[in-house]
């Protein structure tokens, strides 16, 4: 049975609804990173790797690890193509913008030189309208388990849920420490995983020309040490894509948020990089406004990592969140920056929803305008049966697992003041610290007048290919 209202719908707020065997959530690389290798050593025809950025000598693990997940990715291919002679390895990835290249040195551009030569296709695609990028990120094994979420395969994406402050394990390629980072990916199997596979073969199709084969039906591919947190669950795939010569625009990533965003009674919580679409803010301010609304809880970090990145998302994000609290007349808004410890932000790149005990999704969009309509980008959802009370059990869980790792709680202690309290507010009020590992209220900042200038016109941050490079577009809100 399905609500009333579901979520989830063909051809409106997803492309295909599948359904999924076996569904993971991995969070940090130290789980998501392991799994993907050990799918990938069970590989027999095919490996399709379909990303944003890409380094082929980022380890699938920590530099210090003693159990072999040191092996470079390049040397991990090198090794699979010649103990398996049928497997065949397909990667593509955005031939990343000038402005992104200057500040590598080693950029998905001279990513090829490290890779083996047989039996692997490494190609970058640049198919997009100007200012666009490709920003799916997908790994599909065999057709039988996909992965998909926010994480690329590129460095500095390891580290644990602890998140320490000091991990020398969390070390770049020239053994230089990062901040700590947080990432989402979910892994699935059975026809959602195909359904992927099919979606990675179409993005390579449109950026080749190449129509790759289906691989045939070969052993599972599901890491056997990979325990799953829900099984024969429907999952819905929505995309963004931009409007082209080949075709129209598709904006299931958007809808899919406005529609979850409707449906929820009690919470909405959210994990994401970025926060300034006007369009989610608005469909957020509505509910805020509703006398008997849901709590909305959204984490994000409390700085962006590059120069640009802090000009294009983070002063828009001042006047947006000033304006949802003045739209929060009855307080049920909490916005928060997790923080390893005093003045360490941690690095937030997850791009997550959960509403209720009802709705899970994951993907590659982040809450600004380009990933609603300029980039392309895909996102999986679970929607929980209204008469399944196990799955909206483990929905529940989940988030509780979720919330809780940012203030250094188990998810049981978590759940049961969520079970006793019924607000996610209130729980993350109780269980929240001042010192250590906390969720620090994000300040309540009085837009200044770049802020303004830049959270109307969305200088750096198009709605979609009709208004790229046109900022003067914006200005009466998003093109029609």
């Amino acid at each position: 049975m399905t609500w009333k209202n579901s979520i989830l719908r063909e051809s409106d707020t997803c492309w295909r609804i599948e359904d999924a065997t076996k569904v993971a959530l991995l969070v940090d690389g130290w789980a998501y990173l392991p799994a993907m290798r050990a799918a990938m050593e069970r590989a027999e025809h095919s490996i399709l790797l379909i990303g944003w950025d890409f380094d082929a000598r980022v380890p699938l693990g920590p530099p210090t690890d003693e159990n072999g997940d040191t092996e470079p990715l390049c040397d991990l291919m090198t090794r699979l193509l010649a103990r398996t002679p049928d497997l065949k390895v397909h990667i593509l990835i955005w031939k990343m913008a000038v402005g992104y290249s200057i500040q590598r040195r080693d950029s998905p551009q001279r990513a090829a030189r490290w890779l083996p030569r047989d039996r692997l296709e490494y190609r970058l695609d640049g198919g997009h309208p100007v200012g666009a990028s490709h920003h799916q990120k997908i790994l599909v094994v065999d057709d039988s388990v996909a992965f998909c979420g926010g994480s690329d395969f590129t460095r500095n994406r390891w580290d644990t849920s602890l998140h320490l402050p000091a991990d020398s394990r969390r070390r770049t390629l020239d053994g230089s420490i990062y901040k700590p980072r947080h990432e989402v990916m979910l892994a699935v199997a059975g026809p959602a995983a195909a359904a992927l596979g099919e979606l990675a073969r179409r993005r390579w199709r449109r950026a080749t020309g190449i129509q790759l084969p289906r691989p045939v039906p070969a052993t599972p591919a599901w890491p056997k040490d990979l325990a799953s947190d829900m099984s024969d669950v429907r999952l819905g795939i929505a995309r963004t894509e931009p409007a082209d010569r080949r075709g129209a625009a598709v904006r299931e990533v958007e809808a899919l948020y406005l529609a979850a965003i409707a449906a929820a009674e009690h919470w909405i919580y959210l994990e994401n990089q970025y926060v300034t679409s006007p369009v989610i803010a608005n469909a957020l301010a509505q509910r805020l406004e509703e006398r008997d609304g849901p709590e909305i809880v959204v984490v994000c970090p409390a700085r962006s990592a590059g120069i640009i990145e802090r000009l294009a998302m983070d002063r828009p994000r001042i006047p947006l969140i000033h304006s949802l609290r003045g739209k929060d007349i009855h307080q049920r808004l909490r916005v928060f920056a997790p923080m390893a410890a005093i003045d360490l932000p941690i690095t937030v790149h997850s791009k997550l929803m959960v509403v209720d005990d009802r709705f899970l999704r994951v993907g590659s969009a982040n809450l600004n305008n380009r990933s609603l309509g300029l980039d392309t980008e895909c996102d999986v959802a679970i929607e929980a049966g209204a008469d399944d009370p196990a799955a909206r059990r483990r929905i529940q869980m989940l988030l509780s697992r979720l919330v809780a790792e940012h203030f250094g709680r188990s998810a049981e202690v978590f759940a049961a003041e969520l079970e006793r309290s019924g607000s996610l507010i209130a729980t993350i009020t109780m269980l929240n610290q001042a010192e250590g590992r906390h969720l620090d209220p994000f300040p309540a900042l009085r837009p200044g007048w770049l802020d303004r200038l830049l959270g109307r016109t969305h200088f750096f941050d198009p709605f979609d290919a009709a208004d790229n490079w046109r900022p003067w577009r914006r200005l009466q809100g998003r093109p029609r």
